[in-house]
């Protein structure tokens, strides 16, 4: 429930501007979806106490990741992929660590919540499909981001991980 309050909050608070969009970024919202879905497929096994400990560890910092991005990104946040007239390029707080920090926030709390509810074997499918759609969402806006940004965008692109730390 956390890590939902920043969206809902500042989807109150989004106006309606002219703004370019990418609706093929759908599919990859689509897929993170069922990725979800497959996670929370309860499984009645017993949990080694060191997953219950990591997903202890992963949600809060996911949360943390995701209220940060949200703040961070301002005006420019919006639900759909897609770039406003007036965008700015935001590579202060957790976008100087990653470009898709929401999606890290995103992926972690997957993992945090298959790692209580599910088997592993399906947190792994849970996890590549996931994969899948945020790789589809990540090229989708990463396209848009180097259309209005050009070289700018190229540079950060090449010196900040998308949404895995260390994985460009």
């Amino acid at each position: 429930m956390l890590w939902v309050c920043p969206f809902v909050f500042r989807v109150k608070q989004q106006r309606k501007r002219p703004s370019v969009t990418a609706p093929a970024a759908r599919w990859g919202v689509g897929l993170q979806m069922v990725a979800f879905f497959i996670a929370c497929f309860p499984i009645v096994r017993s949990k080694p106490p060191g997953l219950l400990l990591a997903s202890m560890v992963i949600m809060p910092i996911s949360v943390w990741l995701a209220w940060r991005a949200v703040r961070h990104l301002g005006k420019q946040w919006r639900i759909a992929a897609g770039l406003y007239s007036d965008h700015e390029l935001v590579r202060s707080g957790p976008y100087g660590m990653l470009r898709h920090p929401i999606y890290a926030s995103l992926l972690g709390m997957l993992m945090g919540t298959a790692m209580v509810v599910t088997w592993w074997p399906i947190l792994i499918v849970a996890v590549v499909v996931f994969l899948v759609g945020t790789e589809i969402r990540v090229r989708v806006e990463d396209q848009l981001l180097s259309s209005r940004f050009g070289e700018v965008f190229k540079q950060y692109q090449a010196s900040v991980p998308a949404y895995i730390p260390f994985v460009r």
